[in-house]
């Protein structure tokens, strides 16, 4: 068996309330909920789980000051109505720099924390993804 990425790390001031949101915008569970460590994970059972790293929100006394080095790409169906949702939940556009002639929105979490929405992947790769993420089986 190979490694795996256990979790990936985000610092920040209020992890439940950073941890919420990403648990809402990706429809997954929050599994630990006491500060200083928020843990968010894809639901049990769901082809994500064991397989797709948690996110642990970690509290910690330094503000963001920087762009972040490693960021999320969301690739939804709908790009437009999947910004305007992240929005609802407490997103905010962001610009890094990026341009606008851009196939991707630029996006930030409620502490700052940039990521992507992408737009939808063109129907022949769409295809072959739908293809393995449907035949996947988990090793017993």
């Amino acid at each position: 068996m190979g490694l795996r990425i256990g979790a990936l790390i985000v610092d920040c001031h209020d992890p439940g309330r950073v941890a919420r949101f990403w648990a809402e915008a990706l429809d997954w569970v929050i599994s630990r909920d006491e500060d200083p460590e928020w843990v968010v994970e894809p639901p049990e059972g769901s082809r994500e789980d064991c397989v797709v790293a948690d996110l642990l929100f970690i509290k910690v006394p330094e503000s963001k000051t920087i762009k972040n080095r490693l960021h999320f790409d969301l690739r939804p169906d709908d790009q437009s109505a999947e910004v305007a949702r992240l929005e609802k939940l407490g997103a905010t556009r962001a610009d890094v720099g990026q341009g606008d002639d851009r196939a991707w929105v630029v996006m930030a979490d409620p502490e700052g924390n940039e990521f992507c929405v992408q737009d939808r992947h063109s129907p022949e790769i769409r295809a072959v993804w739908l293809r393995r993420y449907e035949a996947y089986q988990p090793v017993a």
